[in-house]
């Protein structure tokens, strides 16, 4: 296993890797809106917010050897179900690939940020 740790995705706030390969796979942990420059959350829309986490998506699956036209598997996190036609406007300028994906209401996320998304994608590393 390989431990993926990029300076262009912000660090872990707890005891986890951004993200690990194994055998020719790369699981990324969730990625929210924390932009890795000031380590804070800047965005205040779900629009806003789910661009953040996609270009921390980005630079964590570039790190390890992938790219997210690679993804197979994407999970999402929502605080508010509401914000699923926003976030979906978003996320589909950036998975053209169509991965699998299931999407999901949670009670709060860290940071209190409105969204959260995971990868699984194919790896050369």
């Amino acid at each position: 296993m390989i431990k993926i740790h990029t300076e262009k995705a912000p660090a872990a706030v707890g005891p986890y890797s951004q993200a690990v390969i194994s055998k020719g796979m790369v699981y990324t942990s969730g990625q929210i809106a924390i932009n890795p420059a000031t380590n804070t959350v800047e965005a205040a829309t779900i629009e806003e917010q789910t661009e953040q986490v996609m270009k921390n998506l980005s630079a964590v699956l570039q790190t390890a050897g992938s790219s997210l036209e690679r993804a197979v598997k994407i999970t999402c996190f929502l605080a508010d179900m509401n914000d699923f036609a926003a976030f979906n406007e978003v996320y589909a300028k950036y998975f053209t690939g169509l991965p699998a994906r299931s999407c999901v209401a949670v009670k709060t996320l860290p940071k209190n940020v409105l969204v959260e998304v995971e990868v699984i994608a194919e790896t050369d590393l």
